[in-house]
């Protein structure tokens, strides 16, 4: 019995918050392979959109991997898992990545399949991202599977599942819904700046919507606050990525830390509502401005806060 056999035999689902930040989605990946990842893993499975981030989350879980598929990856041609059979010695590669959309521009889809499980049976790692594509070419299920979307997914299949393309149905659905919430969070931020509200906060999560969290109570008129981000929303301004640390709302330079995680648009987001008044963190006493996306604003003062939470 492997060590994943006994450690983790009675594993079915895990289910965290996908972060909307870079750092964080890194860091929540060095978490997740901390808890879940075994040494005797061979193919772990990502599963998500383009713009969920992850090759982000991959780098957090596996620091100091080459990725094929970012700026400078693209020029390492050709990819080095496709030479994985003839390659041998103490300095050949014990991991390798490949995103399977990008890769099948260049390889067919049967020769991508082939080599991952010649590097399986060569007691190498494969990080494979849009796993859900190759998984008919493989016949057999990732290790460690992991889905991205609003949610984070995180699954060690058996025969009797889940398969890949569950979890990519399920991340698929809610991942325009994180892009949502995301643009709708910093165009909130944009709103408090124009002002003249600039107390620090740290950004929190919860599911359909997003957190500011002050250290200290601070003076917000979220009824203005609520009607100004819904007219920018109205605007059907814009949204784009600058660099690494900043997007264009419109014409404006704005920090983020997840630049590439928006929508096109603000028009593409759904109404923003706020609760009313700031709500008070029992535990750590910080003041919380929630703000939810779409449907999940409906009826909000007659929900208890609990529900926003509640698994499904």
């Amino acid at each position: 019995m492997s060590y994943s056999d006994r450690m983790q035999k009675s594993h079915m689902y895990s289910v965290y918050f996908a972060p909307r930040g870079q750092a964080r989605l890194a860091d929540l990946g060095m978490q997740i392979a901390q808890q879940f990842l075994s040494p005797f893993d061979k193919i772990i499975g990502l599963v998500g959109d383009s713009g969920s981030g992850k090759s982000m989350f991959a780098k957090g879980m596996f620091p100091g991997l080459e990725l094929t598929n970012d700026d400078s990856g693209v020029n390492v041609r050709p990819l080095p898992l496709l030479s994985v059979g003839e390659e041998s010695g103490f300095y050949t590669p014990h991991t390798y990545h490949l995103d399977i959309r990008f890769e099948a521009a260049f390889t067919q889809m049967h020769e991508l399949a082939t080599c991952i499980l010649e590097a399986v049976r060569l007691e190498k790692r494969v990080i494979v991202e849009h796993f859900e594509l190759v998984y008919p070419f493989l016949n057999r299920n990732a290790d460690l599977l992991i889905g991205i979307g609003e949610q984070l997914l995180i699954t060690r299949p058996t025969l009797f599942g889940p398969e890949p393309r569950e979890i990519a149905d399920q991340v698929f659905k809610t991942l325009p819904l994180r892009l949502m919430t995301h643009s709708a969070e910093d165009i909130t931020s944009y709103c408090l700046a124009a002002d003249g509200q600039r107390e620090p906060y740290v950004h929190a999560d919860v599911q359909h919507g997003f957190i500011l969290s002050y250290q200290n109570k601070v003076n917000i008129d979220i009824q203005r606050l609520e009607a100004q981000v819904n007219d920018m929303i109205a605007l059907d301004i814009p949204i784009s990525y600058d660099d690494d640390t900043h997007i264009r709302i419109g014409s404006e330079r704005w920090p983020c830390s997840g630049p590439r995680m928006h929508v096109k648009s603000t028009g593409e987001i759904h109404k923003v509502t706020f609760y009313k008044d700031l709500l008070v963190e029992p535990i750590t006493g910080r003041h919380l401005l929630l703000g939810l996306v779409g449907e999940a604003g409906e009826n909000k003062h007659s929900k208890k806060l609990s529900d926003l939470n509640k698994i499904m």
